[in-house]
């Protein structure tokens, strides 16, 4: 059966401050995607969150950037960031860029990956959701689950793994793709990818028969609105198991967390920490940076689950690890490498302060 998995999220109101979201804003989604549903519009939903984020996991067969589905979920964010304003929650509707649906979300703000396939005899998905950072933090996660065979065992004993994947690239800034093939061009792929601000992995397929094996989100609304309005804290969909890496080499990579930009006013490098769903709610310094990963099962298009695959205590190293590291890192204050590169800084409210000293400037 051909089915389109849509992940879409958007921060429409933080409760509070950037740290979680309201329990009428999930009630209101759930509410309009339960219409949708009965109206036969979508075949199943899951409404979730990460930190401020509001997420939508949707499942239909109208392909990806559907306008009908897209236009769904513009209305589900509009809506809730209504509610938002009702509550006067904290930046109620940032992520919603436009005053209008313009056929797809694409330059709208919210960010979504989306991917169309036919379900095996099993189908089991993770979606993985980030708050308080950028679709580059992906970028070292992705790599080790399908081109490192130190993290993925299956790339040197599963025949169907063993021919490598293809990966597909945008150059965020310069508004560009190219696809680039693994083991074969991996040195090629990780001198862009290692540039996680500027390149970041869009999409994985097996080189066997090009089969979709992962998206993420790639959306930068700085880029689109012109101005700081938040950090794009990304999602992502992995298939797993028969043919695909097994669901434990997909988590392993998470067990290290990695440094990753955002965390406070998305201006400083943080490390990634996996939490449960329950702990998916970021206050020190408005981090650190949370992800975490839901676990389903697709069968005839319906959603069984999500399973809570972070809530294990396998992953509490990480966790401690992580607090260590942000011990570390945050008595570096506004210095870096705590404080993220000027390159970085311009897509920050920075630049405001710094043009009023610009006068004073004298010649050396």
């Amino acid at each position: 059966m051909k089915v389109t998995l849509s992940v879409i999220k958007a921060d429409v109101g933080g409760f509070t401050g950037h740290s979680s979201v309201h329990p009428d804003l999930i009630l209101t989604a759930e509410d309009m995607l339960e219409e949708a549903k009965d109206e036969q519009k979508i075949f199943d939903y899951y409404v979730g969150h990460v930190g401020d984020d509001l997420i939508l996991v949707l499942t239909h067969d109208k392909f990806i950037e559907n306008p009908e589905i897209h236009g769904l979920a513009w209305e589900v964010f509009k809506e809730c960031a209504e509610v938002a304003k009702e509550l006067k929650l904290y930046g109620a509707g940032q992520d919603l860029l436009k005053d209008t649906f313009s056929g797809n979300l694409k330059g709208m703000g919210p960010g979504y990956a989306e991917m169309a396939f036919e379900e095996r005899p099993s189908e089991p998905v993770i979606v993985f959701a980030a708050d308080k950072t950028e679709p580059g933090a992906w970028n070292l996660p992705l790599f080790r689950i399908f081109a490192d065979p130190f993290n993925t065992a299956g790339l040197i004993f599963d025949p169907k793994l063993h021919g490598g994947f293809e990966f597909e690239v945008h150059d965020v800034i310069g508004h560009r793709k190219i696809r680039l093939r693994c083991p074969e061009e991996m040195y090629d792929l990780l001198a862009l990818i290692g540039q996680s601000g500027r390149y970041v992995i869009k999409s994985v397929f097996r080189k066997s028969d090009g089969e979709v094996a992962a998206v993420t989100s790639t959306e930068r609304l700085n880029m689109i609105a012109g101005r700081y309005v938040g950090k794009d804290d990304p999602v992502m969909v992995v298939r797993t198991q028969h043919g695909f890496p097994a669901q434990g080499e997909v988590l392993e990579p998470f067990a290290f967390p990695h440094l990753v930009a955002g965390w406070m006013r998305g201006s400083h490098w943080g490390p990634l920490m996996p939490v449960s769903f329950r702990d998916a709610h970021p206050t020190r310094f408005d981090g650190p940076p949370r992800v975490i990963a839901m676990g389903f099962q697709i069968a005839n298009g319906m959603l069984e689950g999500p399973v809570d695959l972070f809530d294990d205590p396998a992953f509490d190293r990480a966790r401690e690890l992580a607090n260590v590291v942000a011990d570390y890192i945050r008595r570096h204050g506004p210095f870096e490498p705590h404080r993220l590169p000027e390159g970085e800084m311009e897509y920050t409210t920075l630049p405001q302060v710094l043009k009023q000293l610009e006068g004073r400037f004298q010649p050396l």
